[in-house]
């Protein structure tokens, strides 16, 4: 049986890191982008270069480092958008302009205030720009689904016209459902002029819980590029999820090849699949809801009796994948405090890490520290302790001691000593629970006093002595920074948290950094 690829594009980068607290900085956007390359993606969207310096540096440090995949820029139809993207993607080996604009009625009238003729001429001309940088060249009519039909076959013919290679037809407010994707994707494919020459590519947002059965639709129908995110992210209610769209075709391989008669398939390494997940989860402070398909923690988990009974018998009873397809079991080495550096950046080499010099050095300071007080140290332990060293960002304010009481009919008070600058300051307070009391010194003493916006902690393993990892959130002038901090002691992991939350939200008014301009197909 012949082969037919599903190219899958990976905007967690772009969409993805649009998630309000999500926001990533650019050792850590390279250091996704170097696992996504692992994971196999066809296209990774690095970012949308004209929002910010940041975003601008960050698409044009992956161009440079990354080989593998496409690496794409997204932009508006405008001239400075698409040069900015042009520049940002140029030092990549395989690259990619993403341009869109709005086609529906709602968008034209209310947000662009043009007429459907102007629109249609900025389109064509953003395409035919985009030709003086790149060949490969996406286009999207944002809200295409809520776009009326005659209209989305006019300007799609006409940016095939005018140069471009893939077409992508995304549901921006995931408003739509699956037959009546299926129904726009099969109508596009019979009645486009020119489109058998293009790509088709889906961009399902999951407003209504159908981003992933949309993009499904949309691959049965004919779509041969998915764009998706690592979890689900994106903004309000996220994107289509990748593992459940990569899982999905490798497991009902039998469903999407009866429609087309070809073998459809993947590139991705489903292996790659969770640890992928897990770095993308630590590093932007997003945990997974346990009933997450395919990565959440009990997607291969059994308690019920008849459950556990068959699938002592025979594991396909109730499980259609086996937890190893997506790197789940299989053989873990355990480290300890009598571990030397040699097997320590061994096994940070073995989990996929490339760490330098400097990066190594620290982190191996933290290994040693943890393995005094935590006998044995997991896989988990080290890619959550690999990954707080990453996210390292300049320490205006550091913990030196950590002290706090409290008990049943007691007042929780907690006492600090902190490295503010140059200069080492105390502070003691009082609080509703040992954290809040820990968190309030930390106020007096760094002078700062962000609104909390969100706390939470979970183990990192299961186990008594396991590492605490903590995520919180914080909100100054209406923008959020997300800290995160590990320790065997839980509240010790919220206190570093809290200060690596301050601490980016410090650096961010440093740089004097404004917030990135948003879009959404």
């Amino acid at each position: 049986m012949p082969e037919e690829k599903v190219i899958i594009f990976d905007t967690t980068l772009r969409d993805g890191e649009q998630s309000p607290g999500a926001s990533l900085s650019i050792n850590e956007k390279l250091e996704i982008a170097r696992q996504l390359a692992v994971l196999g993606v066809d296209v990774i969207e690095a970012g949308f270069p004209v929002s910010s310096p940041t975003q601008f540096e960050a698409t044009k440090l992956i161009a440079e480092q990354l080989t593998g995949p496409v690496i794409a820029g997204l932009a508006r139809a405008s001239k400075g958008d698409i040069e900015a993207a042009g520049k940002a993607i140029a030092p990549a080996k395989k690259r990619r302009i993403h341009t869109f604009i709005a086609t529906s009625p709602v968008h034209m009238k209310h947000k662009l205030k043009k007429k459907p003729d102007e629109v249609l001429k900025m389109a064509v001309e953003a395409v035919k720009c985009c030709r003086e940088f790149v060949d490969d060249i996406e286009f999207s009519p944002e809200d295409a689904c809520r776009s009326e039909m005659p209209f989305l076959i006019e300007i799609l013919a006409a940016v095939i016209e005018a140069g471009a290679t893939t077409l992508n037809i995304p549901d921006t407010v995931g408003y739509i459902l699956p037959y009546e994707y299926g129904r726009i994707i099969a109508q596009l494919k019979s009645d486009v002029p020119g489109i058998d020459k293009c790509i088709i590519s889906t961009h399902c947002h999951n407003d209504l819980g159908m981003a992933v059965a949309n993009s499904l639709t949309g691959v049965r129908n004919g779509a041969r590029q998915v764009e998706c995110t690592i979890n689900g992210l994106g903004e309000r209610a996220g994107n289509a999820a990748l593992e459940e769209i990569v899982m999905a075709i490798h497991t009902r391989a039998d469903f999407f090849s009866s429609q087309s008669g070809s073998q459809v398939r993947t590139n991705i390494k489903t292996t790659e699949i969770h640890r992928t997940s897990r770095l993308v989860s630590q590093l932007t402070g997003f945990v997974i809801q346990p009933n997450k398909a395919i990565v959440g923690a009990n997607a291969f988990a059994h308690e019920a009796g008849v459950h556990v009974d068959g699938i002592l018998k025979e594991r396909t009873t109730y499980e259609i994948m086996k937890p190893e397809t997506i790197g789940l079991g299989g053989s873990r080495m355990v480290l300890g405090r009598h571990t030397g550096r040699a097997g320590f950046v061994d096994r940070c080499k073995h989990l996929g890490f490339k760490l330098t010099e400097a990066e190594i050095k620290h982190a191996y300071e933290r290994f040693v520290e943890i393995a005094d007080k935590k006998k044995e140290i997991f896989d988990e332990d080290l890619a959550v302790l690999i990954n707080d060293e990453i996210r390292i960002v300049e320490r205006t304010y550091e913990l030196q001691y950590l002290h706090v009481a409290c008990g049943t009919g007691t007042l929780p008070t907690a006492s600090v000593k902190m490295r503010v600058g140059d200069e080492v300051k105390t502070a003691a307070a009082c609080g509703d629970g040992p954290v809040d009391a820990a968190y309030e010194a930390i106020r007096q003493a760094t002078g700062q006093s962000p609104k909390l916006k969100n706390y939470s902690i979970r183990a990192v393993t299961g186990g008594k002595e396991a590492l605490g990892e903590a995520t919180v959130g914080i909100i100054d002038d209406g923008r959020t920074f997300v800290g995160r901090g590990i320790s065997t002691d839980i509240i010790e992991s919220s206190a570093k948290a809290y200060i690596d939350a301050i601490n980016r939200m410090v650096a961010a008014k440093n740089k004097g950094d404004q917030p990135e301009v948003k879009v959404e197909l």
